[in-house]
């Protein structure tokens, strides 16, 4: 494998793991907030442990966040180095403020929070968790700033072969930034939600501090639900915002390689040839892909080699079709995987309601392993953001090809590659073993942090 192509997959690799963590932080520190203002508001004890017993749960979660975030961004001047001299005078800006203000402003308050029980007043020292919370927001906020920008480019001009800044708050009224935005906010309260059910199921299950764990279910997933349904309204307007912005990502995510007719159906599976440019067998949905597109039965969708034409036209000779299959298929695990989380936290909210749900055995089995859903569903989503915005790096800008360090050998992005894996892997492992051993300790006794 070349430079190029290993730079790919370390940044894949470290991307993707870094963002297990990213949305529980920002989802988990909503509910603590939520069970500690429960606990002021009623002055009962058991919101209190509940808080402190998930606030643990965060702590380790921030902890290893925090370590894989920072060895992400030591590859922008490694391994994309022509990257970073095109971009960095637009891209350093939103990733600056993120550093400098929302993460110290969320380490700051962390830290009031977690040695500030029975030290501050109630309220005070709720007010910091909350903080801690919106901080959190804040810097996911800050960060997709910077990528919308490589998926829609804005306020920038070009001086000397560098984009440079001319607006900060175009970058901030970008379109695409406030279709990921919400997309990112509730899938981050799915993922929470879900980790919390996850584990509250299982202690329900064995029937351990059930005056703990049983509300903390019930909280979680009404949460769960609510945030499973936004997460889907909003990849609906995000993907109408991609058929205007990208549309080639949306073509290459139904393998449409013909521009359609009058109405366009959707491709529920389809057996794609890339090579021959064709699909060998599809099932399809009438009208549907229309309905998504533009919200009636009727609408065109334009196919990838009509786009192939328009880009050669445009940027000139290349191939500007992204990898189909990984596409396709990475949107239908998401879409799977998001309609599976609404299902399921349908039924638990039922079951809540009925008052029913601790009794029901096999559902509570089938939410531990359902933790994973919006890990999958995340990670498939953001495999289709950016595999589908090839051979960009910057949509329409600057190509993958020409980012990659240009005295970077192959040998040295695998060394490297190795090396952040391995970290990777023991943080991993630790991780799992300290989420296993809270989860069996649990909750401390009331009036024990």
């Amino acid at each position: 494998m070349e430079a190029l192509d290993l730079a790919r997959w370390q940044f894949a690799i470290t991307t993707v793991y870094h963002f297990l963590f990213v949305p529980l932080s920002i989802g988990l520190a909503y509910l603590i907030a939520y069970m500690q203002t429960l606990y002021v508001v009623k002055n009962d004890e058991t919101y209190k442990r509940m808080a402190q017993f998930w606030g643990k749960m965060f702590l380790l979660n921030f902890a290893v966040g925090v370590v894989t975030g920072i060895l992400q961004e030591f590859q922008f001047g490694m391994n994309w180095a022509d990257y970073s001299r095109f971009v960095g005078a637009v891209f350093g800006g939103p990733l600056a403020v993120e550093a400098l203000v929302s993460f110290f402003l969320e380490s700051t308050f962390l830290g009031v929070w977690i040695f500030g029980w029975d030290k501050l007043n109630k309220k005070v020292h709720l007010a910091s968790i909350w903080l801690v919370a919106i901080a959190a927001t804040l810097s996911a906020l800050w960060i997709l700033t910077a990528n919308s920008f490589m998926q829609e480019p804005v306020g920038y001009t070009i001086n000397n072969g560098r984009a440079e800044m001319t607006s900060f708050f175009a970058l901030l009224g970008n379109p695409q930034l406030w279709v990921e935005f919400p997309h990112t906010l509730w899938a981050s309260l799915a993922t929470g939600s879900l980790f919390v059910v996850g584990i509250s199921g299982y202690k329900l299950l064995r029937k351990q501090q059930t005056d703990v764990f049983r509300p903390s279910f019930n909280i979680a997933i009404v949460v769960a639900l609510f945030a499973s349904f936004l997460v889907a309204f909003s990849g609906h307007s995000q993907t109408q915002h991609l058929m205007e912005s990208q549309p080639m990502k949306i073509a290459a995510s139904e393998g449409l390689w013909e521009t359609t007719g009058e109405s366009a159906p959707w491709t529920v599976v389809a057996a794609i040839d890339p090579d021959n440019q064709e699909n060998t067998f599809e099932i399809k949905i009438p009208y549907l892909l229309s309905v998504l597109a533009y919200n009636k039965t009727t609408g065109s969708v334009p196919g990838m080699l009509e786009l192939q034409a328009q880009y050669e036209a445009q940027y000139g000779p290349g191939n500007y079709i992204p990898p189909v299959r990984t596409t396709f298929w990475s949107f239908r695990i998401m879409v799977g995987a998001g309609m599976l989380m609404i299902l399921l936290t349908l039924i638990g909210a039922f079951g809540v309601w009925r008052k029913k749900v601790e009794n029901w055995r096999f559902y509570l089995r089938l939410m531990i392993p359902a933790v994973f859903l919006p890990y999958i569903a995340s990670s498939a989503g953001w495999i289709m953001t950016e595999v589908g915005r090839q051979p960009w790096i910057v949509n329409g800008l600057q190509k993958t090809a020409d980012g990659v360090s240009p005295n970077v050998t192959a040998g040295m992005v695998l060394t490297s590659m190795i090396g952040f894996t391995l970290i990777y892997g023991i943080l991993a492992a630790c991780f799992i073993y300290l989420v296993v051993r809270f989860t069996k300790k649990g909750a401390s006794p009331a009036g024990i942090a």
